[in-house]
C-alpha cells in the first residue's frame, strides 16, 4: 500500500515542479554528479541522443551566432550611417557653395538625386518675386496651407497630392514631403520639397524623418536668402 501512495503523489508532480526545484537547489547535482553526466538529450541537429555537457555547448554555439549576427548587423548599420553623413556632408558643401539661383536649385534637386539615389525630386518656393524659373512659379493656397500644416515631413503613398503632380511623369507610388521654413519656430511655410518614388515602399508613414528634418533645414537656410527681407517691426 505504502508503495502505490508513493507512486500516486510522484504522479501528481508536474514538469513544472521538477524545474522549479532543480532551479531552487543548486546543490543537488553536486550531491548527485553521475546522474548529471548520465543525463542523456536529443540532439537538435539530428536524433542522435548527446549529454547534458554537448547540448549546453550547442546552445551557447547557437547564442554566440545570434550575438555574431547581431555584431555584423550593428556593424552594417554603421557603415550605412557613416555612408549617409559623408553625402550629406557633400551635398550640404554644394548647396552652401552655389552662387546663383540657378545654381541653388541645381545642387539641392540635382544633389539630392545624385547623393541619395532618389528616382524624382522637385521643388517649389513661393513668394518670390522677379523671377520666372517654374520652380518660383506661384502655387495654389491649398499648396501653401498643407505645407504649413506639416510639423513633421509628410512619408506615405501619393493620394493624388497636387504637389506630386511637380515631379515627371513617370509613376509617384509613395513620396515624402519636406516643408521649407524660414526658422524651426516659424509656423508659415515659404516652399516644399518633394521626394518621390515608383516603390510604394520607399517612404512609410512609420518611418523615422531625422533625415528628412536635417534636409529640410539645410534647404530652408539656402533657400531663404531668395525671400524679401522683413521688414523691421
Amino acid at each position: 500500500m505504502s508503495s502505490i501512495n508513493k507512486t500516486a503523489g510522484v504522479q501528481g508532480i508536474t514538469e513544472d515542479d521538477i524545474a522549479g526545484y532543480l532551479a531552487n537547489t543548486p546543490g543537488f547535482f553536486d550531491r548527485h554528479a553521475t546522474l548529471l553526466a548520465s543525463v542523456q538529450l536529443t540532439s537538435p541537429h539530428g536524433t542522435r541522443a548527446v549529454s547534458l555537457q554537448e547540448r549546453q555547448v550547442d546552445m551557447l554555439r547557437e547564442r554566440i551566432k545570434g550575438l555574431e549576427r547581431r555584431f555584423m548587423d550593428m556593424v552594417r548599420a554603421g557603415n550605412d550611417n557613416d555612408g549617409i553623413a559623408r553625402r550629406m556632408h557633400l551635398w550640404t558643401c554644394a548647396v552652401l557653395r552655389a552662387n546663383s539661383t540657378e545654381a541653388l536649385y541645381e545642387k539641392v534637386v540635382d544633389g539630392l538625386k545624385n547623393q541619395f539615389m532618389i528616382p524624382q525630386v522637385a521643388l517649389r518656393v513661393w513668394d518670390v518675386a522677379g523671377d520666372e524659373q517654374p520652380w518660383l512659379a506661384p502655387v495654389s493656397d491649398d499648396v501653401k496651407a498643407f505645407a504649413s500644416s506639416l510639423t513633421v515631413p509628410y512619408c506615405g503613398l501619393n493620394a493624388g497630392f497636387e504637389a506630386a503632380k511637380w515631379l515627371s511623369s513617370a509613376p509617384v507610388q509613395s513620396l515624402a514631403m519636406v516643408p521649407l521654413r524660414r526658422s524651426p519656430e516659424a509656423t508659415a511655410c515659404f516652399g516644399l520639397l518633394v521626394l518621390g518614388s515608383p516603390d510604394a515602399l520607399r517612404y512609410q508613414a512609420d518611418m523615422g524623418t531625422e533625415f528628412l528634418d536635417q534636409v529640410g533645414d539645410i534647404a530652408s537656410a539656402a533657400l531663404a536668402r531668395l525671400l524679401p527681407a522683413r521688414t523691421p517691426a
